[in-house]
């Protein structure tokens, strides 16, 4: 965020952890970037053993941790670590992609095989042994008494497929991939094979989702992080900027049609509407759970956010 240091940033993410306890959220998830100076998450696993030790009964997870930057075995072992110390509470979310660029996936893996989506079935399913205490293979050290949930993210047909078949839980990235949302959720439905995970298909659908007292409010509440996305597809990433410099840029009419086509499937409004468009995003994709992400600048408006939306969920 424009004009705050990184400790700040880490620090609201664990206010918002508690408060999200207390609200009765079920998870909280974050997320593995790499060489974005704006974005303060880069080691998924550390900052999970923080939230859990900063709470008490909420899950914490990662949302995701990209396997393509790691060997298999560091990943188990961290998760096997953290699922020891905080038994019943720790998710384990995968992705496929880098989540940075190519020179800094490169520095993370040194070696460009590891950078090949190709590997990534075959490393996942490595990981998911060594975790499990698979005696043909090497086993990762602490062996969990009760392992940590794995999930498969994704935001295309690729991650949904292999998540079916391998009979585990899919959360799909509709914040950014609103249109691919329930094509790819069908395929994971239609793939799906009953596993040691799941009898059934179990789905998450993760939506930007930005409540306040009023429409207006949420609009210029938003704002900031509509501009913070134009300029990270624009190639010039920026640190989200406050409400006050977000009101004062004048989008372009290409920039605007790119943010009005990216609000498409976003939940942002007052509560009322708000949990209409929640409502509607659960029948057309009838997922089992629905994770919330968005780009407040204010600590304050980001938690208010949040309790405003569990109120609407103690109501449904």
């Amino acid at each position: 965020m424009a004009g705050r240091r990184p400790a700040e940033a880490l620090a609201y993410t664990t206010e918002v952890a508690r408060h999200g306890e207390q609200w009765g959220y079920r998870r909280v998830w974050v997320a593995e970037h790499h060489n974005m100076p704006a974005i303060a998450s880069s080691s998924p696993a550390v900052l999970i053993a923080h939230l859990a030790a900063a709470t008490s009964t909420i899950r914490v997870g990662s949302g995701g941790v990209m396997l393509p930057n790691h060997a298999p075995l560091v990943v188990a072992e961290q998760f096997g670590m953290l699922a020891s110390l905080h038994a019943g509470r720790i998710d384990l979310g995968v992705g496929r992609a880098p989540g940075t660029d190519q020179r800094t996936a490169l520095a993370l893996r040194r070696t460009p095989e590891g950078l090949s989506a190709e590997n990534f079935p075959a490393e996942f399913a490595e990981l998911v042994r060594m975790l499990a205490g698979d005696p043909a293979r090497l086993t990762a050290v602490p062996t969990p008494e009760q392992l940590p949930e794995i999930w498969l993210l994704g935001s295309s047909g690729f991650s949904a497929q292999l998540a079916g078949q391998l009979g585990l839980p899919f959360s799909f990235a509709h914040h950014f991939a609103a249109a691919n949302t329930q094509p790819a959720l069908e395929l994971y439905r239609r793939s799906f094979r009953s596993s040691q995970w799941l009898d059934q298909p179990y789905t998450m659908v993760a939506v930007n989702a930005i409540c306040a007292d009023t429409d207006e409010r949420a609009e210029a509440l938003a704002r900031p992080g509509q501009l913070s996305f134009l300029r990270l597809r624009q190639g010039r990433p920026i640190a989200l900027p406050s409400v006050e410099e977000a009101a004062a840029y004048e989008f372009s009419d290409i920039e605007w049609e790119f943010v009005t086509q990216r609000r498409v499937g976003q939940a942002l409004g007052s509560p009322a509407t708000v949990r209409e468009q929640l409502r509607g995003l659960l029948a057309r994709t009838g997922a089992d759970e629905l994770m919330l992400t968005n780009q407040v600048y204010d600590i304050k408006d980001r938690l208010r956010s949040y309790e405003l939306i569990a109120e609407l969920a103690d109501r449904r």
